[in-house]
């Protein structure tokens, strides 16, 4: 907590401060959802203030952007909707982020504050910090970054290695100081899907009541198309196939000592899907793996990069310099942080067998640790 007993603070790893002005206690376990367990004091002013509100106040008439989306007025850009769509008013000033404080204002009672990771990710970016999609974790000692496109296999490897040991570092977001010693993760829900499952019965012990029950209708669902397409038609199944997955807390799935948030990035890991069966383990120049993050990043940015024009629509005149040149910063970002480490291609079929995946990764950490820089 913070001095003021209305004011919660939440410290990620000393790189970016949040502090909330005014919360219930609902908004509080509303961000520690979002964030993990990370109320910290800050040693420093923040870099995210957001203020709760009743009624959120507006100056003349709102102007809607989109079903819903969004609104402004003379003087202010209003997000309308936040996690599951669940409608929302918060208030943020896109020019901002990243040029100083930035002040978020939300009303009371939202599931989520909408956009705060790539705030927070585009803060980090402007001091310096590589925000990455990857997972990570630390194995015998050597810490494994494993990066690349959208459900290429970065959680599925942190999983095969947790199982067997591996300390967690993060998952989803990965935090890499500009010298390349360092990674940092958020303790955020790690989403397991109901195929990890039924590899991982130690992790399936640790999914709620209320969660296997939806699974195990689901998987009801699923059969009964299989048997029965037209009382399910292709279409409900494949939405319904989407949900047969379950959020659990980092803590959940790994004991407090290794519970880590923090390690070295010795090994970047290029995780990909293929439509072979095997698995094939690669060196790769850790130069080629920057030049495809970049876009890999970019995509990543998509959904909130849709938000910034909006803003741009609402205030022409208005613009972020950061956001404006997000892909060059993050180009030369990931050549400096990834330069000269040892890098590996690993393509596996979809969905991998979680034993195979381990054993073909284990000589990876096993070179590291010897330093050879080739299997």
């Amino acid at each position: 907590m913070a001095s003021s007993q209305r004011t919660v603070d939440f410290n990620l790893h000393d790189l970016v401060g949040i502090r909330l002005h005014d919360p219930r206690p609902g908004d509080v376990r509303a961000l520690a959802r979002q964030l993990g367990p990370i109320q910290r004091p800050l040693s420093g002013p923040p870099d995210i203030a957001i203020h709760f509100v009743a009624q959120l106040p507006v100056n003349g008439p709102l102007r809607t952007l989109g079903l819903h989306e969004a609104a402004f007025s003379d003087d202010a850009f209003l997000i309308l909707r936040s996690k599951h769509k669940a409608q929302a008013r918060v208030r943020v000033d896109f020019q901002q982020i990243g040029a100083g404080p930035c002040e978020i204002v939300c009303e009371s009672g939202l599931p989520a504050v909408p956009l705060l990771i790539p705030i927070i990710n585009l803060i980090m970016l402007s001091k310096g910090v590589l925000p990455l999609h990857a997972a990570a974790f630390t194995y015998n000692g050597a810490g494994v970054v494993t990066t690349g496109w959208s459900k290429g296999g970065k959680t599925e490897a942190l999983l095969a290695f947790a199982a067997r040991g591996a300390a967690y570092v993060g998952d989803e977001w990965l935090y890499l100081t500009g010298d390349g010693r360092h990674a940092f993760g958020i303790p955020e829900p790690i989403r397991v899907w109901d195929w990890y499952l039924r590899q991982l019965p130690d992790v399936a012990a640790r999914v709620g009541r209320g969660d296997r029950l939806r699974l195990a209708a689901l998987r009801g669902i699923a059969a009964l198309h299989q048997r029965a397409p037209r009382i399910v038609p292709g279409r409900a199944a494949r939405f319904l196939e989407r949900q047969r997955f379950a959020d659990l807390h980092p803590r959940e799935l790994f004991p407090a000592e290794r519970l880590a948030l923090a390690g070295a990035p010795d090994i970047v890991v290029w995780v990909v899907s293929h439509d072979a069966d095997e698995i094939t383990v690669a060196p790769i120049a850790a130069g080629e793996v920057a030049r495809r993050m970049v876009h890999s990043l970019h995509y990543e940015w998509l959904p909130f990069l849709a938000w910034y024009q909006m803003y741009r629509f609402a205030f022409p005149g208005a613009r972020n310099e950061l956001i404006e040149s997000l892909e060059a910063r993050l180009a030369a970002l990931l050549s400096q942080v990834l330069a000269d480490k040892p890098a590996y291609v690993v393509a596996h079929p979809y969905p991998v067998d979680l034993v195979a995946l381990f054993e073909a990764m284990r000589p990876l950490v096993e070179v590291g640790e010897r330093g050879e820089t080739s299997l």
